[in-house]
């Protein structure tokens, strides 16, 4: 059956990954798909193996192979080594730019009366009372002021 998604690297992208293999400073994962890239090759001078001759040889699965080629000849050099983005972010974000400067505006207020300082539940449980959210959980009030850099002095 003849191949669907041929791979023709150019000189340039064939001394690219030869220089990148031999950095040797990449992931394991970018390091096989940049093998299988150079084993599938049909340009001239190219080896062009069999997917099942490179799962082989390589130790991955003839998928594996197969969505390299694929990810190659539909999206090019850069993407075909990297992992696919995500097409929907499993979760939403709860926290936007509004929402987060509102948290950082919060935190260096003063405290709560008879408080020395603002506790993670006590921001979660302001911000809720100030109706930003329906609800928040402390660890995720945590994270945001964790990204955020900010000094509460």
């Amino acid at each position: 059956m003849a191949k669907k998604y041929l791979v023709t690297l150019t000189p340039e992208e064939r001394q690219w990954l030869t220089a990148l293999l031999s950095a040797g400073k990449r992931s394991a994962l970018t390091l096989t798909r940049a093998r299988v890239l150079l084993k599938a090759d049909q340009a001239a001078g190219g080896p062009a193996w069999e997917d099942a001759e490179i799962a082989q040889a390589l130790d991955c699965g003839l998928r594996t192979v197969e969505r390299v080629r694929q990810r190659f000849v539909e999206r090019g050099l850069e993407q075909a080594l990297g992992r696919k983005p995500q097409d929907r972010p499993s979760r939403e974000r709860k926290f936007d730019g509004a929402a987060e400067a509102r948290l950082i505006a919060l935190a260096c207020s003063q405290p709560p009366k008879g408080r020395a300082r603002w506790t993670l539940k006590l921001l979660a449980d302001r911000l809720v009372e100030l109706e930003v959210f329906e609800s928040v959980s402390d660890e995720t009030v945590r994270r945001v002021l964790k990204k955020t850099n900010s000094s509460h002095t």
